[in-house]
């Protein structure tokens, strides 16, 4: 026999042994408790004056069974241990009455309406207020219509209370005009969830601010000192507004070549001119044709034509040296007229060329002239289709290539 076989054997003796003495305990636990029961002289817990329980629970009333001289009383039934596999023990099934029963306790029950409780049924609790989860400010980005940051050093500023932003405008004037490269300044309305540019007379309360220098015009890039100037303002109005200016960590000047040479690749203004062949034009004649086509004389000189969206076109000047006024255009003469049309800062250029062409011809049956180029020879249709495919279509689709359509916000911002 192997030591296996004998340490399962011993095993088992003792699991026997076990449950014998166990079932002897409890047999012998029952009888002392029926003992109990069965006594004559037990004070009755209806009768008496019982102790109160010290929680609020309500007690199971043991029933006295009812001892007859005449019948024999039923022995003790003997629980058997068992093992189950729930851990809720279940009720065990009622016995018959003549049979006697040992006292019981039972679970505790629900609480009642009666019973002073705060999760009684009658006092539930009351819901805590619903709270709308506000969407975070830093959520909100900054349109790129607005700030570009590859065309603008872009400075960030969020105070904990809110500041006029006359105040901002107004703390670092006097530096920044120094600048040679505009300012652009942004603050975030917290009443439409928007960010707005700050006008110099705006009263608006700002808490989140940001402030952007354009690296790029037809100026050129900015300079070093120009860089140095602006953020030592930056800094001063952080620290007085008791802010951080968080400033991005780019390579600014590098950035500012990079743009500028872009831009002199694309940056284009065609015009065709008409002269005249004989007589001079008369300056009541071209103001009569230039608003007939929708164009509007301006402060700078020119007859502009604007879109839908208030955005211009093309334009028009004298060939000669005198600006046209809405004073001397009555009496103004001169022999030749140029039409302008800026290529990086029109939407859709090579159809608003078109365009251009077929009112300067209009002007050219009317007034007697001849479309020329700069050297004053004759432009032909074969010409203006490769001025509008060279000159104008593959610009744009440059700018396009580069997420910076002509016309846009960035294009009128950058070639300004």
């Amino acid at each position: 026999m192997t030591e296996l076989q004998i340490g399962l054997i011993a095993l088992g003796g003792t699991a026997v042994v076990g449950v014998f003495a166990y079932n002897k305990w409890q047999e012998y636990r029952h009888r002392k408790l029926a003992e109990a029961v069965f006594q004559p002289h037990h004070d009755d817990v209806l009768l008496g004056d019982a102790p109160k329980p010290a929680r609020k629970v309500e007690a199971a009333v043991r029933h006295e069974p009812e001892i007859r001289v005449d019948e024999p009383v039923a022995p003790v039934e003997r629980i058997e241990p068992m093992f189950v596999d729930a851990p809720q023990a279940t009720e065990p099934e009622p016995e018959p009455q003549s049979e006697p029963r040992y006292p019981a306790v039972d679970p505790a029950p629900a609480p009642s309406p009666e019973i002073d409780s705060p999760f009684a049924a009658d006092q539930e609790p009351e819901p805590l207020p619903v709270v709308e989860e506000e969407q975070p400010l830093q959520s909100v980005p900054v349109p790129a219509e607005l700030l570009d940051p590859r065309l603008e050093f872009v400075v960030a500023m969020d105070m904990v209370e809110a500041v006029s932003a006359s105040q901002i405008l107004h703390s670092q004037r006097e530096y920044l005009q120094r600048l040679s490269k505009p300012v652009h300044w942004l603050g975030f309305n917290e009443r439409t969830r928007e960010w707005e540019r700050l006008p110099p007379d705006s009263n608006l309360p700002v808490r989140r601010l940001r402030v952007g220098l354009q690296l790029v015009n037809r100026l050129g890039p900015v300079s070093e000192g120009d860089f140095t100037l602006f953020t030592n303002a930056m800094q001063a109005l952080a620290d007085e507004l008791m802010a951080v200016a968080d400033m991005p960590d780019i390579r600014v000047l590098d950035q500012a070549a990079e743009i500028d040479r872009f831009c002199a690749a694309v940056d284009l203004e065609i015009g065709i001119n008409l002269v005249s062949r004989a007589s001079a034009f008369s300056g009541t004649k071209i103001r009569a044709l230039a608003e007939a086509a929708g164009m509007v004389l301006g402060i700078d000189g020119l007859f502009t034509r604007y879109d839908d969206e208030g955005r211009p076109q093309f334009s028009l000047q004298n060939y000669e040296t005198a600006q046209f006024t809405p004073d001397t255009v009555r009496t103004l003469s001169t022999h030749g007229l140029t039409f302008l049309l800026d290529v990086p800062r029109v939407d859709h250029g090579e159809r608003v060329f078109m365009q251009m062409t077929e009112l300067a011809k209009r002007f050219a049956e009317t007034l007697q002239g001849a479309l020329v180029d700069d050297n004053r020879q004759p432009l032909s249709d074969s010409q203006l289709e490769h001025i509008r495919r060279e000159f104008i279509g593959k610009p744009q689709a440059t700018m396009a290539s580069f997420g910076l359509s002509a016309g846009s916000a960035q294009a009128l911002r950058l070639f300004s």
